[in-house]
């Protein structure tokens, strides 16, 4: 059986290291291999001041460490019983050439798994990458090809964070009264809701909440239906959210859902209530990862507020819509602080209430007291999300919202993103809540889009 393990060797391309540097540790008892070509191209990438050159440097002190255990080239044991080696050969370009004409450094990586194929014909060789074409490419040229997916989740079952219960009517009115039941349903989440429903077509029901405290359910405690800045939950998916947003318990919230369902707008109510109107914390801090289209936001012109601006745009509309929807009354708490009836969102920028931010920039600070908003955190890798959690301090609250079908960064898809690989492994935490939120309320042209595109 060992044997058998050991016969298998696994090339890896360079966006696997850049995903995880760690990946080269993932293999068991098997054969990591490096091509230098992958060396090559970390090296380019190790400059950089994003998660990109943050993990080619990653990478060699690994491989750093590595060499000094012993020699790459002849392959260097691992912990897990593994060997990692670097190959570098000029018969790598020829048996490129031989199948693949052009010599790319795509092709070369393959090149280098061709040779391995026939330099150890006994053995079981597998290109491992994040590239549909590189893998189609192996394919075709009679490579055993494979994606990454060891920190992958299967989205079509990602968590709800809620969920439907069949009951009669005696219950229902039960639970109404009382206020509590036990949990006899099975497994529930801590923090996840529950709907008691009369039949299927019942699409909200009672809505109450699981507390694994004593195992047992009680009625929304946090958001009764109050109006924040503005705004008041238009469903029950947006109910229980905010019942989440509001509780000082639940430390990290995840809002899924595809656009126009109001996950970003809600966040940023709930946040704005929490820190201006009641005080629990000092400061909302609303960040986004920078993930442009293009060039990266050093190419940019100015400071980095004019840097930011174009991709902070989206949360500054949603933060016009809720100053837009304050009461000018006269007892106004905040005009007795800013000196108007109705301050502007530049009034609670200077007075230190908001503070947005670049999530390049919130790396390495320790933020307690804070209410912290991720907004497009499906565009983080599962090292960023750790990166950004961490960075909680004392009395913190982390609100990450986003939506996993709409992933803007190159290797990351639906089911290997921050995002819903956070919600999958946390799940289980007391501290923790999360709502998947399907039905639309930008309006009925967004929710038409969002549906058949």
């Amino acid at each position: 059986m060992g044997n058998n393990i050991k016969k298998k060797i696994f090339v890896l391309d360079t966006n696997v290291l850049i995903h995880n540097p760690r990946a080269m540790f993932t293999f068991e008892e098997n054969t990591v291999v490096i091509p230098i070509t992958v060396i090559e191209e970390v090296d380019n990438f190790k400059k950089g001041v994003d998660e990109k050159g943050r993990n080619a440097r990653q990478i060699g002190r690994y491989l750093d460490e590595l060499r000094e255990k012993g020699s790459l080239r002849d392959g260097v044991k691992t912990e897990k019983g593994g060997i990692i080696k670097v190959v570098l050969s000029r018969k790598v370009s020829d048996t490129a050439k031989d199948v693949l004409i052009i010599d790319t450094n795509d092709n070369l990586i393959i090149g280098t798994a061709l040779y391995l194929h026939k330099k150890e014909p006994e053995k079981e060789v597998t290109l491992v990458s994040k590239d549909a074409n590189v893998r189609i490419k192996a394919d075709a040229v009679g490579i055993k090809a494979a994606n990454f997916e060891t920190d992958k989740i299967n989205f079509s079952e990602l968590y709800m964070g809620y969920l439907k219960l069949i009951v009669d009517d005696e219950t229902i009115k039960k639970f109404q009264k009382e206020e509590f039941m036990s949990n006899d349903f099975g497994e529930i989440y801590p923090n996840q809701f529950v709907m008691f429903c009369k039949d299927e077509e019942d699409e909200e029901g009672t809505v109450a909440r699981y507390s694994v405290t004593n195992n047992a359910i009680y009625p929304l405690k946090y958001y009764t239906g109050q109006e924040l800045f503005g705004i008041k939950a238009r469903n029950i998916e947006q109910v229980m959210s905010f019942d989440l947003l509001l509780d000082p318990e639940v430390k990290l919230v995840s809002l899924v859902g595809k656009a126009g369902t109001g996950k970003t707008l809600i966040a940023l109510a709930a946040g704005l209530d929490q820190v201006v109107e009641q005080n629990n914390y000092k400061r909302l801090i609303v960040s986004r990862p920078v993930s442009p289209l293009g060039k990266d936001i050093g190419y940019l012109p100015g400071s980095k507020s004019d840097k930011f601006n174009p991709w902070m745009q989206p949360i500054f509309d949603n933060m016009e819509i809720l100053l837009s929807n304050r009461n000018e009354k006269e007892d106004n708490e905040n005009g007795k602080i800013f000196g108007k009836k109705q301050p502007v969102l530049e009034d609670y920028l200077d007075f230190g209430f908001i503070e947005l931010e670049p999530l390049t920039y919130i790396r390495g600070r320790s933020l307690p007291d804070q209410f912290i908003i991720v907004d497009e955190a499906q565009n983080l890798t599962p090292h960023e999300m750790k990166t950004i959690i961490t960075r909680a301090g004392e009395g913190t609250k982390i609100v990450l919202t986003g939506d996993p079908y709409q992933i803007d960064i190159p290797y990351l898809d639906s089911e290997s993103n921050g995002l819903s690989i956070a919600v999958e492994k946390l799940k289980k935490e007391e501290i923790v809540g999360h709502i998947t939120l399907t039905k639309g309320e930008r309006s009925m042209l967004a929710d038409l889009a969002a549906k058949f595109f």
